[in-house]
């Protein structure tokens, strides 16, 4: 794909190694650099590029030329990603996004600033996608649903049709929204949880670790070695 515009990634954890990989083989985007906070700078060079500090970024890269994107996870519920995001844009950045080449959006699905939605996600017919959030990989959003800004929606999640995801909300793998559901801000929606019903800000919903069966899978299998 052409590159047709620079970016610098904020982050230089996982998931920003993530993001490059994502920017510079399936983007228009060419990765010219990467940001941290002055207190987290540990090395000078990360994939090859220059690390500069995000106190700093717009002394030393031309805001006007470059954009970015904030690769940062769902640490503190989402907060550190938001505060990141909003620090450089104020200093006259352009947030970027990244859709991916193998997801379906439907035409008329709607999508805001700095996005960061991978493969295989499905977003039906007029669904909304709030600001700064990030859909990792094999999600369904079911038609007439809003993902509230500020979420991190993992990967399998099934949120069905007619559902409202309250801003900075995470949801683990596998877990399921039923039609028609309002799912309050600042929630914890945890692995393989299923929603039937309304829930109100700031709640935690864990997923429950199966306990071990009482035969081991040695004896099970009948493993002699």
């Amino acid at each position: 794909m052409k590159k047709t515009e620079k970016i610098i990634i904020v982050g230089d954890s996982a998931f920003a190694e993530v993001a490059y990989q994502c920017f510079m083989h399936d983007s228009h985007f060419d990765v010219v650099g990467f940001a941290v906070e002055e207190a987290y700078r540990r090395r000078d060079n990360f994939l090859g590029l220059p690390v500069y500090t995000v106190e700093n970024l717009n002394s030393d890269v031309d805001s006007q030329i470059v954009r970015f994107y904030t690769a940062i996870v769902y640490t503190n519920l989402n907060r550190l990603r938001s505060r990141l995001y909003r620090d450089v844009k104020e200093q006259g950045f352009k947030p970027a996004s990244y859709l991916s080449s193998r997801a379906f959006i439907w035409p008329n699905a709607v999508i805001g600033d700095h996005c960061f939605i991978l493969e295989g996600n499905t977003l039906q017919p007029y669904v909304r996608i709030g600001e700064n959030v990030v859909l990792w990989s094999g999600n369904h959003i079911g038609h007439h649903s809003e993902i509230k800004d500020n979420c991190f929606i993992s990967s399998h999640v099934v949120v069905s049709g007619s559902c409202s995801v309250g801003a900075n909300t995470f949801i683990g793998v596998n877990a399921s929204l039923a039609n028609n559901l309002s799912v309050g801000e600042d929630n914890w929606i945890g692995p393989g949880v299923t929603l039937l019903q309304n829930t109100q800000p700031n709640q935690l919903f864990k997923g429950e670790q199966p306990l071990p069966s009482k035969v081991d899978p040695r004896r099970f299998f009948k493993v002699r070695t």
